[in-house]
């Protein structure tokens, strides 16, 4: 083979080699990019649970008067035929 022959060999492999460095390189990298929505619906589900939690264990404060003018529902004339 002549120079000429084998250097145009050389450098095609040079260019494939380079391409298979950088396609591994991106890969590595594309753990957050591919997972981003997963980890913040994990978030905001967490957060939401939390706050349903706290909201609902809190003791519940005891009934206090009526305000003015309150007229109660009268409950005589309600049949209980259940």
């Amino acid at each position: 083979m002549s120079k000429k022959q084998k250097n145009i060999k050389s450098r095609s492999n040079d260019v494939f080699g380079k391409q298979a460095r950088k396609k591994e390189i991106e890969k590595k990298t594309d753990f957050y990019n591919l997972h981003k929505n997963t980890i913040w619906t994990i978030v905001v589900i967490v957060v939401l649970v939390i706050f349903f939690i706290i909201n609902n264990t809190r003791k519940v404060p005891d009934q206090g008067p009526y305000p003015p003018n309150y007229k109660g529902v009268d409950t005589s004339n309600v049949s209980s035929d259940l």
